[in-house]
């Protein structure tokens, strides 16, 4: 055997014997306080890794807030489709979703949505797919996430267990947990080297 047979041996053994992390059987679905809780979790999450969080009571104020942090910035998004609380209508410069890598890498702002929010952790889930390109979440300097509350859970598991049909159908699932950030072998922490330097969220009702 071969050193590649034996790791590819090795992948196959592991993706056999490997499982999808799941949630108690026979769950009671989660209760108004727990939603607060879940919620208030999340937005701590994401203030502590440096994120501007936006928490609003109605659609027209998640318009409001996205308007602000595009409006006279060139801003690449999400088909009109993708994006919750009809923030599309609030992009005037807009680039297309479809526009070619060189234009999209061009804006100042990315617009998308979010699949699914991870409270214990202040991650963004993402799946790409028609509409729907990761490059709008790392291309630009500047990301734009809008949560639906409804989205908001506690643990991974939970995303791996409700979410695992659309998965497998995208494209590629982008976990973002707070700005782009790396850091040399002296620990010297950058910022945005490798995606956007800066990522504002916007949760609604």
């Amino acid at each position: 055997m071969t050193a590649r047979d034996a790791i590819l041996a090795r992948v196959d053994r592991a993706a056999a014997a490997g499982r999808v992390p799941g949630v108690p059987v026979g769950a009671a679905p989660p209760d108004e306080r727990d939603r607060h809780d879940v919620l208030a979790r999340f937005v701590r999450e994401l203030r502590a890794l440096g994120v501007e969080v936006f928490v609003e009571a109605s659609d027209g104020d998640v318009r409001a807030r996205v308007q602000a942090h595009v409006s006279g910035h060139r801003t690449v998004s999400w088909a009109a489709a993708r994006l919750p609380y009809g923030t599309a209508t609030v992009v005037s410069d807009g680039i297309p979703w479809d526009a070619a890598y060189a234009d999209q890498a061009s804006a100042d702002v990315g617009l998308t949505g979010c699949d699914a929010a991870i409270a214990d952790t202040g991650s963004l889930v993402l799946l790409s797919g028609p509409g729907a390109p990761r490059s709008t979440s790392l291309l630009p300097p500047v990301h734009v996430a809008i949560v639906r509350r409804d989205d908001i859970v506690s643990t991974a598991a939970e995303v791996f267990s409700h979410a695992a049909d659309r998965m497998a159908q995208s494209a590629c699932c982008t976990f973002i947990t707070g700005p782009s950030r790396t850091a040399d072998i002296e620990l010297s922490l950058t910022i945005g080297v490798h995606g956007p330097g800066r990522l504002v969220v916007v949760v609604g009702p």
